[in-house]
């Protein structure tokens, strides 16, 4: 587990970040103690944390900050395999931003001395005005945690004493302080260099971040509308049999209305051929025809009704409460299995559609009709010849199994060599 002891010389601080705010702060012991699992934080249940390991000096200027995630486990403790060596990162890391007393120590996201643990670390946020590094340095100059600061003592250098008898030029002197704020300008602009190289390294973590997860969400929704398209086209695919059978049958009643019509018009025909008197018979003949015919258009119309109220009752909503209602608001797919497709995923438009017939949804899905899927499935689960001799009993032979229902021929592969083709 990773180190977050006391720093070897001042003191060490962990703070807990909620966005651009403090959310906690505890001393490095402190957060030692919840490493070591001897406490848990409640309100940090099954969350990821962004937390910030910050170094000190006696003078509690900033000397070094790690930023680092770490996950919080259903109750509250910190995880186990977190293992994050944060105290020597802050000691090793590369040079950041002037805090107050010279660069600091960094290691983040985009500056990270040890490649392996990159992913397990955060990048501040660096925009000017209230950044992640003004929120922390304000905290530490608030002191919430009471670390006992010790002044500094001013140091008096061998230039400072005065030497009776001498005299310093001001020409020497000028020259040295010119040099001094040449000095201090270089330190400074070197420093806003540094600054703007991290800030340029962080934004664009963020960005590919950003571009990942636009990346993945892309991903998920395109996965989505192929689902979504696989099902309106197996959807469009049952409507298009299903006007094709409705097709078919309406012909097969027009071709018998026409026949009977045709067959009533023959009769007539040749009742006014036979007898001159048949004249009521005729009209009577007529009169069944036209009777016939309500009978087909009230027949039809009766189709069309019971076909409505088939299809509401297909699509009609479960009522509240049931379990029909809840597998339709939860989106659960049932699973069935079947020999010779495996595992069937149920949508929930399906269900009653197999429950009326499983063994002639299996087949459909087959591409086979039912009673093909049926003398399949009895040779597979029984392969054996099924020659009948001449007494009547089957030949019962061992067969080669035939595990896919497509490829089974009736007649060849339920047949012993002896009664091939017999």
């Amino acid at each position: 587990m990773g180190s977050a002891g006391q720093a070897s010389e001042g003191y060490a601080a962990v703070f807990f970040m909620d966005g651009k705010k403090i959310a906690r702060q505890m001393r490095a012991s402190e957060f030692g103690a919840f490493l070591d699992g001897y406490v848990g934080l409640s309100d940090l249940k099954e969350t990821d944390v962004k937390a910030v390991y910050v170094s000190l000096s006696d003078e509690l200027h900033i000397l070094g900050m790690v930023f680092f995630c770490i996950y919080f486990d259903d109750e509250g403790r910190a995880d186990s395999s977190w293992n994050i060596p944060i105290e020597e990162l802050s000691v090793s890391g590369g040079k950041g931003p002037n805090l107050g007393d010279g660069p600091i120590r960094l290691v983040c996201k985009s500056q990270c001395p040890v490649a392996g643990i990159k992913d397990e670390l955060w990048d501040p946020d660096m925009a000017p005005g209230n950044n992640t590094f003004q929120v922390i340095r304000k905290a530490i100059e608030s002191n919430s945690l009471k670390f006992q600061k010790r002044e500094p003592v001013p140091e008096i250098s061998d230039d400072d004493i005065p030497v009776l008898g001498q005299a310093v030029a001001p020409e020497i002197a000028g020259k040295s302080q010119a040099e001094q704020e040449l000095k201090a300008e270089r330190n400074r602009i070197a420093s806003q260099l540094r600054e703007h190289r991290l800030r340029i390294k962080t934004l664009q973590s963020v960005h590919r971040d950003a571009l990942a997860d636009s990346r993945r969400e892309h991903r998920l929704e395109m996965q989505a509308m192929r689902t979504e398209l696989a099902e309106l086209e197996q959807k469009f695919e049952r409507i298009r049999l299903a006007n094709e059978q409705l097709k078919q049958r309406l012909a097969q009643r027009n071709e018998q209305y026409l026949v009977m019509q045709e067959q009533v018009s023959q009769s007539v025909e040749e009742a006014r051929e036979a007898s001159p008197t048949s004249g009521a018979e005729a009209v009577l003949l007529n009169e069944q025809l036209e009777r016939k015919q309500r009978e087909l258009e009230m027949r039809d119309e009766k189709i069309v009704l019971l076909e409505q109220e088939l299809h509401e009752l297909r699509h009609r909503e479960p009522p509240e409460n049931t379990v029909m209602k809840q597998l339709q608001e939860q989106s659960v797919f049932l699973v069935a299995y079947h020999a010779g497709i495996g595992h069937l995923t149920l949508p929930f438009d399906d269900i009653e559609t197999y429950f009326q017939n499983p063994t002639a949804y299996a087949a459909d899905k087959c591409g086979l009709n039912e009673p093909a899927y049926r003398d399949w499935l009895d040779h597979y689960e029984n392969p054996m010849c099924r020659h009948q001799n001449a007494d009547g009993k089957p030949c019962e032979h061992p067969v080669m199994r035939v595990s896919q229902p497509a490829d089974f021929r009736p007649g060849i592969d339920d047949r012993c060599d002896e009664h091939q083709g017999a």
